[in-house]
């Protein structure tokens, strides 16, 4: 139910191809019953299904604000791409709190 099941394609310059340079596919799990084709003005596309479905959004002009419609925290220490995802959050939540200190 968890395993990886369909193939997501990442959109070049966005944060998800940033956290993913050598990537412009993979595969992650579907427990979804919803999905979008449009998203709105304020959200950039990170990465669609193969049938056009949007799987992952970010907002624009945030240092890290990405949402994704596959579960990355199962099997998160087998799948290099779920740890990279959190490193990423974690990374960006670091700067932030540096951020803030330094004001």
């Amino acid at each position: 139910q968890y395993a990886p099941s369909h193939e997501v394609q990442v959109e070049e310059g966005g944060l998800l191809s940033a956290l993913l340079p050598e990537c412009s596919n993979f595969w992650v799990n579907s427990l979804h019953g919803q999905g979008a084709k449009v998203v709105s003005p304020r959200l950039r596309v990170e990465a669609r299904s193969p049938d056009g479905l949007v799987e992952a959004v970010s907002v624009i002009n945030h240092p890290f604000a990405l949402g994704v419609q596959w579960h990355p925290e199962w099997n998160s220490s087998e799948y290099a791409l779920s740890r990279i995802l959190f490193e990423g959050f974690i990374t960006a939540c670091q700067h932030h709190i540096a951020e803030k200190q330094r004001l």
